[in-house]
């Protein structure tokens, strides 16, 4: 039996992502996320779209392809979750499921993700981004600041 989350769920970290990468996570066609460092969480966390877009030509092409206007994606809010299952060295063989050239990926980690859903509702965090991970109803950081 699949547990049920009603959301806001304050335990979630969230993970901030550009457009058009946030949308394509939650489509499923992009599976593994490209970060400099490895991760060690584990589950369900919230996808959050960041303000700014990916602007990068790799960005422009994959939301081309998948027939994406990314001027009319939401952008500075939570938009879905996702499961983190793994964390790895990438590799070229990750290039298509990440939705990058695979001279991109050298140093870099993969984030396996499984499981995309999008929330019935977007929802906007109580706290702001701070990092690359960040709990957005949930002051973990004594330099947070609410957000006005």
């Amino acid at each position: 039996m699949t547990k049920s989350i009603t959301h806001p769920d304050h335990s979630l970290p969230a993970l901030g992502i550009r457009q058009p990468w946030a949308e394509l996570i939650l489509r499923g066609e992009k599976t593994i996320e490209i970060r400099s460092s490895q991760t060690k969480i584990r589950g369900t966390i919230y996808v959050y779209a960041s303000k700014k877009l990916a602007t990068t030509p790799h960005a422009v092409k994959a939301a081309s392809k998948a027939g994406i206007d990314v001027n009319t994606l939401p952008t500075g809010t939570l938009v879905g979750t996702v499961e983190i299952v793994d964390s790895f060295p990438a590799t070229e063989k990750h290039a298509a499921a990440a939705g990058v050239p695979a001279e991109l990926l050298a140093g870099k980690y993969g984030w396996k993700l499984a499981n995309p859903k999008r929330l019935k509702k977007r929802i906007v965090p109580e706290y702001l981004p701070y990092g690359v991970w960040f709990y957005p109803f949930v002051r973990k950081n004594p330099g947070t600041r609410k957000k006005p």
